[in-house]
């Protein structure tokens, strides 16, 4: 680990007036992903600024809206009440995720912005555009079994190794953001970006913001939720596949309304925006419906030799989540 300066701001303002200050310094909230990264040379911030002073680490839910603050614990979030409850996907997709003391440890918003788990990305002696553009992509014809089959560019097939973003993206949560230009709300679907060209731009945060709070609406579409992550072991193990999904049913089993988002197959959190579309008025044992699903969330896909597997993966996993729902959730049923 290189040498690096350490602040401890006493406010919101503080903190973001250093950051302004110093473009090149980072935040630091649980530190699970930062500090991993630093030890391993990969990220190199002369200034730390730690944000654990700061009061973002609330979790409400007025009715209309469950705000989760950006310091709130993963652990803390998954076992809240307004969270178990009236989003059990979203608490489903952080008990999945990492170890129990990592959740004690990780933040909300320092869990958004984790960063790929590409052996190139972490590894200095690989080639890797996203952690030095212009060099290549070790990962295109090298080691890419886990690494993703959608959204991907010429320069970078990495895919986002998060649960959390995924669940909130299908529940078409928000992204609160603070800094030198004032607050600003972004959809979840639209806070990561894909690689493009430049895949060492990984969000939309500007220089100098920081992750004030996530929310997401209170509805029966949060509260018939379900995330089903797919992995090579049934602990601390990141998602091959992963599927995000909500339905409200009415008579008989008939879908009214529902959401849709993939984790592990692309760069970041995969939202199937004409799933509500696709499966009103049908059932979930309707199987052209399901494949007429499948066929839409795989749209465009392309797999590399070690990855293909994740194809009828994700098929079989986008049926089996909605299964459980439908299970879950009867509905009006006569």
């Amino acid at each position: 680990m290189r040498p690096f300066s350490y602040i401890e701001p006493r406010d919101l303002p503080e903190a973001l007036r250093f950051a302004r200050e110093h473009p090149d310094a980072r935040f630091l909230a649980g530190g699970t992903t930062l500090v991993d990264l630093m030890k391993s040379d990969v990220m190199r911030p002369p200034l730390v600024i730690d944000v654990n002073r700061l009061e973002l680490a609330e979790i409400e839910d007025d009715g209309n809206t469950i705000h989760i603050g950006s310091l709130a614990r993963m652990s803390d979030v998954a076992s809240h009440p307004a969270v178990r409850e009236g989003a059990p996907g979203l608490s489903e997709s952080l008990l999945f995720a990492a170890s129990g003391q990592l959740r004690n440890m990780a933040s909300i918003g320092g869990n958004l912005l984790q960063r790929t788990r590409c052996l190139y990305f972490r590894d200095r002696h690989f080639p890797c555009n996203k952690r030095e553009p212009g060099s290549g992509c070790g990962a295109i014809g090298g080691e890419n079994r886990n690494l993703a089959v959608l959204g991907t560019s010429d320069a970078c097939i990495a895919n986002y190794p998060g649960d959390f973003a995924i669940m909130l993206t299908a529940l078409d949560g928000a992204v609160h953001l603070d800094g030198p230009n004032g607050e600003r709300t972004v959809p979840a679907g639209a806070f990561h970006r894909l690689p493009g060209e430049t895949p060492e731009i990984e969000t939309v945060l500007e220089p100098g913001e920081l992750i004030v709070a996530v929310s997401l609406p209170a509805r029966l579409l949060a509260r018939q939720s379900h995330y089903l992550k797919v992995r090579d072991r049934s602990s601390y193990e990141y998602a091959s596949v992963s599927v995000a999904a909500a339905a409200d049913f009415g008579e008989d089993g008939v879908v009214r309304d529902a959401r849709l988002a993939l984790g592990g197959l692309a760069a970041k959190p995969w939202p199937v925006t004409g799933a509500a579309k696709l499966l009103a008025g049908k059932r979930f044992d309707d199987r052209r419906a399901m494949n007429d699903l499948a066929d839409l969330a795989l749209e465009g896909a392309v797999a590399q030799p070690g990855n293909a597997y994740k194809l009828p993966q994700a098929r079989a996993a986008i049926r089996r989540a909605f299964q459980t729902l439908a299970q879950r959730y009867p509905g009006d049923r006569a």
